[in-house]
Order: C-alpha cells, then sequence, then structure tokens
C-alpha cells in the first residue's frame, strides 16, 4: 500500500510490533488508506512510539517523530499526518524539522470549528483516553472557546485495551462502533447542545459514516484535514 510518488502522504505511524493490519490499510475511513486522503501514502514507523508512550506524552519520543518525519520526505512526501491525535504534543518539533505541511492531529481544527458553530453550540471531542486529553493539547486560549468543548473518552472499553498491547491485535471495528457510540450518546444526553464532533482518535475514522448515521451531526477527522493538505499542496 505505501507509494513513493511525487504526490504521496507521509504517515507516522505507531510502533505497534507487527505491520499494520490489512482492517487497518483497507478499511473505509482508515487513515492508512489511500482512498481516504486522496493520494497514496508512505508508511514510516516512529521506533518505541508504544500506544501508552504516546498517549501519556512520553517527551522523549520528540526526536524519533523527528527523525520518520525527515524520512518521510526523503522518500517523496508532500506533507506529513500521523495516525495518533496524541501526537500534538509533537506538531511544532516536527513542522519545524520539514519543508512540507504538517498535519500531526485533527485536534489542530478545534479552533476553526468552534467558529464555524453559533456561539451557543458545543463540540464533542471524541477521545481514545480523556484521562490524557488535557487542555494544552486543544490549542484554545479563550475560556468561553474551552466551555464550548465537551471530551468525551473510551477509555477501559475493548479497543482501549487491544491498542495497548504490544504487539497490538487487529482492529475490532464493530467494538470500537459501539463504544464511540455509546459515548456519544451518553455525552448528547448531558449536553444537548452537542451540534458537530471531532474525533481525536485516528483510529475512529474506521467508524465515522455510522456515528454520523447515528447522530446525525457533522463528524470531522484526521482524513479530513490530510484531504485539505494534499488538495492545497498537490
Amino acid at each position: 500500500m505505501a507509494s513513493q510518488s511525487p504526490r504521496s502522504l507521509g504517515i507516522l505511524t505507531l510502533d505497534i510490533g507487527q505491520p499494520h493490519h490489512s482492517v487497518d490499510l483497507e478499511g473505509p475511513g482508515s487513515i492508512l488508506n489511500p482512498a481516504s486522503v486522496g493520494c497514496p501514502v508512505i508508511l514510516e514507523t516512529v521506533p518505541g512510539a508504544w500506544s501508552e508512550r504516546v498517549v501519556r506524552g512520553d517527551p522523549e519520543l520528540a526526536t524519533a517523530y523527528v527523525a520518520a518525519a525527515q524520512r518521510l520526505v526523503e522518500r517523496g512526501a508532500i506533507a506529513v499526518s500521523s495516525d495518533c491525535g496524541f501526537t500534538i504534543r509533537h506538531q511544532a518539533a516536527v513542522a519545524a524539522s520539514i519543508d512540507v505541511p504538517v498535519a500531526m492531529s485533527s485536534l489542530l481544527l478545534l479552533p476553526t470549528l468552534l467558529r464555524q458553530l453559533p456561539p451557543r453550540a458545543k463540540i464533542a471531542v471524541l477521545t481514545f483516553d480523556s484521562t490524557s486529553c488535557t487542555d494544552d493539547l486543544l490549542g484554545l486560549d479563550d475560556p468561553d472557546d474551552r466551555a464550548r468543548v465537551v471530551i468525551g473518552g473510551i477509555e477501559g472499553s475493548k479497543y482501549w485495551h487491544d491498542e495497548l498491547k504490544y504487539p497490538t491485535p487487529p482492529t475490532d471495528v464493530a467494538a470500537m462502533e459501539a463504544d464511540v457510540g455509546e459515548c456519544i450518546t451518553h455525552l448528547r444526553a448531558r449536553h444537548p447542545e452537542i451540534s458537530a464532533i471531532l474525533f481525536e482518535c485516528a483510529g475512529f475514522p474506521l467508524v465515522a459514516s455510522a456515528i454520523r448515521y447515528l447522530t446525525k451531526l457533522p463528524v470531522y477527522d484526521i482524513t479530513g484535514l490530510c484531504r485539505l493538505m494534499i488538495a492545497s499542496v498537490a
């Protein structure tokens, strides 16, 4: 699935202890699926970037992410992204190290999405782990903006447990859909002002269509941000 086409998107992938699974590479919506991002993809595993280290925010990973991003550019990537939204912690370091557009996380969209909605509306940020999705990752300086963001996570779920294993087993898409659906249902019951959903987790696009159907709300994720990058430079 990887390519060295001059129009390739470079994706920094988690170190899952084995080759990435076919469901992740081929599943509709997956960031690793070229059809999801509108161009060929080049994958570069970041050594030591196990899910737990990335989610908890190990600062020692910054050097490895920068080096892997530089390798992607050398291989022909015209833009660079990541398969974990928590790598937004390395956004500045990676962007400063290469001369192509970088979008490490869908969380970069949050300030813009708030301005697309009326002031009374809220956005639900659906995350892999709400205990690690702290305010410093949201990019919001205005307390009024922060008050419009509701964070919900699926920590403790089957998908959460599976992703923290090493090697990481194949993705159980049905379990993910059930966990994400239950989370957003609970959030909307407490916050009926929710008018849009942002997936922090770069795995969640696999169930984006199902969640749009369930909620009848706009659902934004990393694949949409990647398509914007590619359309802008290709």
